[in-house]
């Protein structure tokens, strides 16, 4: 089957699932739009997170939104969403994320290119991005 097509699919199954949980959502949950966000990929709800989830946003913020854009929707043209089943545990576990950081990552799963890899994060700030990562996932029903 071409992979446009499950995409496309998928994205529809997906596009349900948020309207479904857009309308069930609490009064402080956010959708960002899609311009806002110099072209997100997709729309998330962005609960408010604490503890390591909230450091983790602040790294992830200074180190990863400028290419996976804020609350990791994704930038058009530049790095796929992160709140996208591809990245849940079970297919991308935390380790992969240690991993794509710190030695980067050949162009895989999307038509971005090559990620190279971050630098001056360490193994705690990864940890704390993914942790910040899962929350977001949970929210809109990748978890």
């Amino acid at each position: 089957m071409n992979r446009r097509y499950i995409m496309l699919g998928g994205g529809g199954i997906v596009a349900l699932a948020l309207i479904a949980v857009w309308q069930t959502r609490s009064p402080n949950q956010q959708i960002p739009s899609e311009s806002g966000n110099g072209g997100a990929i997709v729309a998330v709800l962005s609960p408010p997170v604490e503890g390591n989830a909230a450091i983790g946003k602040q790294i992830f913020e200074s180190a990863c939104a400028a290419c996976h854009g804020v609350n990791a929707v994704g930038t058009k043209g530049v790095a796929p969403p992160l709140i996208h089943k591809t990245y849940e545990p079970s297919h991308h576990g935390d380790e992969a994320f240690q991993r794509a950081a710190a030695l980067g990552v050949k162009s895989h799963h999307w038509p971005f290119g090559d990620m190279p890899p971050v630098q001056g994060l360490t193994r705690g700030d990864v940890a704390m991005i993914v942790t910040y990562i899962r929350e977001l996932q949970r929210a809109n029903g990748i978890l």
